[in-house]
């Protein structure tokens, strides 16, 4: 069989058989099994985009098959595929699979591809979902996976999370006033040590020393969730030790030049949509009932 040497019938999951339950694949005998097989147990990565491929064209669990698919791209340096096929086939997937396949999309933007302005509009897509409720498919929480574990997102986090990667977007960017502002929300929903030091790297960029090391030194005086991290220690010790050395590096563009104006991009935005749910209170979540306090704070 195709990219397949070692498949038995006794291996696709005999009802005896347990072996689909020790190596965490499902059974029987269809694209998206064989595909599995090969990913989880064979270890055959382009063998298992094949048979990937052919679960998403014979429509057998779509969900699964097409991001399951762009995380083996992924993993093999081909994040250029695995755009394509999240924009080409997104269509065949459930309204629940949308959100994943976004988070899917804002990695590969990140992390393989450098496409930083397609990952900040797919940010503010993501925020602009949730500022509608329409995020976590209208609930307040939803599940996740980790290195196989589930654990719990709370609206509130997820907000902080975007911020964070939408903070990095603009700092890539050289858009360090944008950053800032951005950091600044994202501490103010849920503070860490690692969105700490990046408003603090903001700070430097703008030769704003002083606030620069105040921020970093509440890092490393563990002021922040995640301080006990020796990496992130170490980050802040060595921006701290940057600050003498860092000239204020210009913005790549001015707000005037864009039209950019962070308030009119996030905070306003926000503003206007309380205005407009208040009445409809059922849909006002409770994190912008925190957001609403944090706007005099961030513009001052």
């Amino acid at each position: 069989m195709e990219g397949s040497g070692n498949w038995t019938r006794r291996e696709i999951g005999g009802d005896k058989d347990l072996f689909h339950v020790i190596h965490k694949v499902p059974s029987g005998d269809t694209p998206y099994v064989r595909a599995k097989h090969l990913q989880v147990v064979e270890k055959d990565p382009g063998a298992a985009i094949l048979w990937f491929w052919k679960a998403i064209n014979a429509r057998d669990r779509v969900d699964s098959a097409l991001k399951d698919m762009v995380v083996v791209m992924k993993q093999q340096d081909r994040a250029e595929e695995a755009i394509e096929a999240i924009r080409s086939f997104r269509h065949l997937c459930s309204k629940q699979a949308q959100e994943s396949l976004d988070n899917l999309l804002i990695d590969l933007y990140k992390v393989k591809c450098g496409r930083i302005e397609e990952q900040i509009q797919l940010l503010k897509q993501k925020l602009h979902m949730i500022y509608h409720g329409d995020a976590f498919n209208g609930r307040t929480t939803k599940t996740a996976r980790s290195h196989g574990k589930k654990f719990q997102i709370s609206i509130k986090q997820e907000t902080a999370r975007i911020l964070g990667n939408l903070g990095w977007a603009y700092l890539l960017q050289n858009n360090y006033a944008a950053s800032e502002v951005v950091y600044r929300k994202a501490q103010m929903i849920e503070p860490d040590a690692n969105k700490a030091c990046n408003l603090g790297l903001c700070l430097i960029r703008q030769g704003r020393s002083k606030e620069a090391r105040h921020v970093l030194e509440d890092v490393i005086q563990s002021r922040f969730p995640g301080s006990d991290d020796c990496k992130i220690i170490n980050k802040a010790q060595e921006l701290i030790r940057e600050i003498p050395l860092q000239p204020a590096t210009p913005t790549s563009t001015s707000a005037s030049e864009t039209n950019f104006d962070v308030e009119d991009e996030i905070l306003q935005r926000i503003d206007l949509m309380l205005d407009h749910w208040a009445p409809a209170r059922s849909r006002r979540l409770p994190i912008f009932e925190e957001i609403s306090s944090f706007r005099d704070q961030i513009t001052c």
